[in-house]
């Protein structure tokens, strides 16, 4: 092995969590790569322990029992008692991602978000399901958080995984450079490409950035001959409008007669990582439940295909 090669195979990313066996995240059986960091901030995210790239301690304060043990062995102070002899997480200080508090925990309430993995340690974990991604036609899917956040990893990482005859897949936001996403590009063999909001102050509202590079960098994916499936978030009162969805689609119209635009999958609203909020101690700002019936999500992918275009509900 060369030099390069070697030094390309410990390059390291910073990754939150390894999922195998899914199969909504692009074809077959797949094996998903969760990349810390994104540059939005999106108010039903449900993975809120990706969006910084710095490690972050998960607290369940439902099993902690307040030993105190963390506390005897955090190097950088970050827990400790409240008043009330039970147990805090200072968010001011930095974790430094050690994880000795993650060990010693005796109920398990206590984890670290981010770990620090190698291109050759993540591909270990990807070849571990080699004969499901044969006998599938699957492969392996790199989301976040988001991976265009850190792109050259992304890019060797999915170089390696073509030379091994693995299927790539990546799901983006997006927003991100153009450089960037086409040097991605070239070892991608589909992109599952997010469209939050049609209206870009509307999109800045729900994600903090607006939408013009998120546009233009789909354009250009799609007019350059890459793979890519549109993927809709639908959270309802917020972007599912029928004026939105009409926007939406006059927007994606063009690219009907283009092959490699392989229409879209609606994602609807779920409430599965509500509970990580209380873990980080942040807030969660949806009121309500937002969840939708079948009738409803019936109504809207009818609306798509008066657009000849194909669809598909992605009910997690």
């Amino acid at each position: 092995m060369s030099k390069e090669v070697s030094r390309i195979l410990e390059r390291k990313a910073r990754i939150f969590n390894v999922q195998k066996y899914s199969i909504y995240d692009g074809p077959g059986i797949r094996t998903l790569i969760f990349f810390k960091g994104c540059p939005l901030r999106c108010k039903w995210c449900s993975n809120p322990e990706g969006l910084e790239r710095k490690y972050q301690v998960m607290y369940k304060e439902d099993l902690c029992i307040h030993c105190g043990q963390c506390i005897a062995v955090c190097p950088v102070n970050i827990h400790n008692f409240s008043e009330e002899s039970r147990h805090h997480v200072n968010r001011d200080i930095d974790c430094i991602g050690c994880r000795k508090c993650e060990e010693i925990c005796p109920k398990q309430a206590l984890s670290i978000a981010g770990e620090d993995k190698s291109i050759s340690e993540v591909l270990e974990i990807i070849q571990q399901d080699a004969l499901f991604y044969l006998s599938s036609g699957g492969g392996v899917t790199l989301g976040g958080g988001e991976v265009t956040a850190q792109p050259e990893f992304a890019t060797n990482l999915l170089m390696e995984c073509k030379r091994m005859g693995i299927n790539t897949a990546i799901e983006t936001c997006g927003y991100v450079k153009l450089d960037s996403l086409l040097m991605i590009a070239q070892f991608t063999d589909l992109f599952l490409y997010d469209l939050k909001h049609i209206d870009s102050d509307r999109h800045y509202e729900l994600t903090g950035v607006r939408n013009e590079r998120i546009l233009d960098n789909l354009t250009e994916l799609i007019r350059r001959g890459y793979h890519v499936k549109v993927r809709m978030p639908l959270i309802k009162g917020l972007n599912d409008g029928f004026d939105t969805l009409r926007r939406t689609l006059e927007f994606l119209k063009p690219f009907q007669s283009c092959k490699n635009f392989q229409g879209i999958d609606l994602l609807p609203y779920h409430r599965l990582g509500i509970n990580k909020y209380k873990q980080l101690d942040k807030k969660y700002t949806i009121n309500g439940d937002l969840t939708y019936t079948t009738e409803e999500l019936d109504r809207i992918a009818e609306i798509i295909r008066e657009y000849e275009m194909n669809v598909k509900v992605i009910r997690h």
